[in-house]
């Protein structure tokens, strides 16, 4: 059924290239998205209806169609299982399926149809979903005909009341109307123009609009001489706009005003209301004024709807009079609800008593708004308390990382630990001493194979065999960019990680072991350096199962990702402190390729805390908490920027940042 579409004219084409009218569907059923069309053709051969499932799991099955409009197509694969999708029973088929196969057969080895292809899945490739064939037979056993000049008019709009224009599909459903498709006018633009007779001014109207994407834009439009002149306002790009537009010609189109408004719901309905009166014209979002505009261009024409782009939108409650009644209940009458609802029981349902009490306060269109407005509260407060809960959490977690660096001796530093607060820093659930006494085990594990006074040859080598030869340690081979392979607690459970982790448990297991091993970074492949043994200075891929790196190769590695440039600074060993700031920049480029600006935020702030030093970073956290509404604290890092005025920055770019907060900035 949703590839017919309603109210417009259908054709069935054939791979010989004839072509007919539907002249009728025969049946239709909306839950199961089926529909039968009647054509007139003669001399047809009819493909097998199969006997109700006989269809086997594991069987072969064949599906045809138009994959992407390549027209008669035919794909294999399997019968899967059954599975019950929104209610309904299908066959899940193991087959590369895409938009253009629904509405085709599903045919068994004997060329019988077993279901008719109707959805891909979202979740994986190569598996869809196809309505069995007894589906089929109820509907051609019970069907419920609409000849074509009856379908063409199912949600259609009355032309005494609307007269569409440029295109796109309005139709009409439950009251609302909706709007789909490209129009054909400047900005795709389409309309929708009212045949109401209009007051004299001054005079309001009125329309709710909900957007299925806040990118898209639609909304209400006034003064329409029904064809290329107007006004409009409405809902663009997240943003608020009245325009004029004074023909087909893009230099005919002029924004008057725009701004964001904090009483615009996205993703909501939301009421949009224009009053025009003599000398101006005002403008609504839910009863809040958002623009007053003086433009006197042109002062009379009918009102109706408009949608630009390729937005889908819905509107409904379009009304225009003298003065129309506030969208929202009063200040008083929503206070009212509020009070009566501040001690709403939640271990049951409202009281009837309760639903009384609130109906007496205002009409029910109104006490639903107070009542879903104070749940949106209650919602985003709940989210604040969540948001709450993760700071403490993590400003306990920096703590421990402050702690643990304030040793003075670099070999009092206990890396596996601080290793392990940067996991717990996204895993709350994350228990430093278990992992401590994790790996307390395994070094008693190790010590157990050594003689009473093993040399560091021997200590390295029982090392060696245990992680890599007895319980399988090796680097991560898939989803090498995945968050959960910088997390050591990971490493340590999975026996598999990234050149860091592993380095890391590596060295903490040597130190424990009473081996000198140190981290070297080099660039884009964390190793480690063996300092106890004969061959003083060693340098070890712990990713490559312990591979020994000479000299030459090393400095390979260098050259070939520095740019064809050899530092001899990435061959010093790194401090722990940087060790673990790497761990947390390896992190935050993940969040940053995730867009996670939360997580980019949370690295961050633990860089800053065990270095306050870092002013790129204090400068990206400045912009992160802006994003992320913080206006406050970003202001504070911009003046912490101002002031130590680092060298390399650029402070006329800053002082713009400050002044831009300052404009920003949310009252007390």
């Amino acid at each position: 059924l949703h590839v017919i579409g309603e109210a417009r004219p259908i054709s069935v084409q054939f791979m010989d290239g004839n072509k007919f009218d539907v002249k009728e569907v025969h049946a239709t059923d909306r839950q199961m998205d089926l529909a039968v069309l009647k054509i007139d053709a003669k001399d047809l051969t009819p493909l097998t209806l199969a006997e109700p499932d006989s269809l086997k799991q594991g069987a072969e099955v064949i599906a045809l169609g138009n994959p992407q409009g390549l027209r008669y197509s035919v794909v294999k694969g399997v019968n899967s299982g059954t599975r019950e999708i929104d209610g309904k029973p299908m066959i899940q088929l193991a087959i590369p399926i895409e938009p253009g196969n629904s509405g085709g057969p599903v045919l068994d080895a004997q060329g019988h149809v077993q279901g008719i292809v109707t959805l891909k899945s979202a979740v994986t490739r190569n598996l869809g979903y196809a309505v069995n064939i007894s589906a089929l037979k109820v509907l051609l056993e019970k069907p419920n005909p609409v000849p074509m000049n009856r379908w063409l008019t199912i949600g259609t709009l009355d032309e005494r009341q609307w007269k569409p224009l440029f295109g796109s599909r309005w139709r009409q459903r439950a009251g609302r109307i909706m709007v789909e498709g490209f129009g054909s006018g400047l900005g795709s633009r389409s309309l929708c123009v009212s045949q109401e007779d209009l007051p004299a001014l001054p005079y309001e109207i009125a329309v709710e609009v909900k957007l299925d994407d806040e990118s898209g834009a639609a909304g209400v439009i006034f003064y329409s001489d029904e064809n290329t002149r107007h006004y409009g306002f409405y809902p663009s790009n997240q943003s608020l706009r009245i325009s004029r537009f004074d023909g087909s010609d893009v230099f005919l189109w002029r924004v008057l005003e725009e701004k964001k408004s904090s009483s615009y719901r996205e993703g909501e309905w939301n009421q949009l209301k224009v009053r025009l009166e003599t000398d101006r014209i005002l403008c609504f979002v839910n009863d809040e004024q958002v623009f007053e505009v003086k433009d006197q261009r042109y002062k009379q024409g009918k009102a109706g709807l408009a949608k630009f782009r390729n937005t889908v939108a819905a509107f409904r409650g379009f009304q225009v009079a003298r003065e129309i009644a506030p969208y929202r209940p009063s200040k008083e009458t929503a206070q009212k609800i509020f009070d009566l609802t501040e001690d709403l029981r939640v271990d049951r349902p409202p009281h009837d008593a309760l639903v009384e009490e609130v109906i007496k306060e205002t009409d029910e269109k109104r006490a639903q708004q107070a009542l879903q407005e104070r749940a949106r509260l209650l919602t985003k407060q709940a989210e604040r308390l969540q948001q709450l809960a993760q700071s403490i959490h993590e400003r306990a977690v920096r703590d421990d990382l402050q702690q643990l660096f304030k040793k003075e001796k670099e070999s009092e530093i206990d890396l596996l630990a601080a290793a392990l607060l940067i996991a717990r820093l996204d895993n709350s659930e994350v228990e430093v001493k278990t992992y401590l006494n994790l790996v307390a085990g395994m070094v008693g594990e190790i010590q157990k194979t050594l003689p009473a006074e093993a040399t560091p040859k021997q200590k390295l080598k029982a090392l060696n065999d245990y992680l890599f030869r007895e319980t399988g340690f090796h680097g991560s081979r898939t989803n090498y960019y995945s968050r959960s392979n910088s997390y050591i607690n990971e490493t340590i459970e999975d026996r598999e990680g990234l050149p860091i982790t592993l380095a890391i448990l590596y060295m903490e297991l040597g130190r424990r072991l009473g081996l000198d091993i140190e981290g070297v970074g080099l660039p884009g492949h964390f190793v480690v350096r063996v300092n106890s043994t004969a061959e003083k200075g060693e340098l070890v891929d712990v990713f490559e199962g312990g591979e020994i790196i000479n000299e030459e190769a090393a400095r390979a590695m260098i050259v070939s990702a520095n740019s064809g440039r050899f530092d001899e600074e990435f061959l010093k060993a790194q401090p722990k402190k940087e060790i673990i700031k790497r761990m947390l920049r390896n992190l935050l480029n993940l969040a940053r390729d995730d867009e996670d600006m939360q997580s980019m935020l949370r690295y961050v702030e633990t860089m800053i805390a065990i270095d306050e030093d870092l002013m790129q970073e204090r400068w990206l956290r400045a912009v992160l908490r802006y994003q992320t509404g913080r206006i406050t604290e970003a202001m504070a890092d911009a003046d912490y920027l101002l002031e130590k005025s680092p060298e390399g920055f650029d402070l006329r770019r800053i002082h713009e940042f400050r002044n831009f907060l300052e404009t920003v900035k949310p009252s007390e």
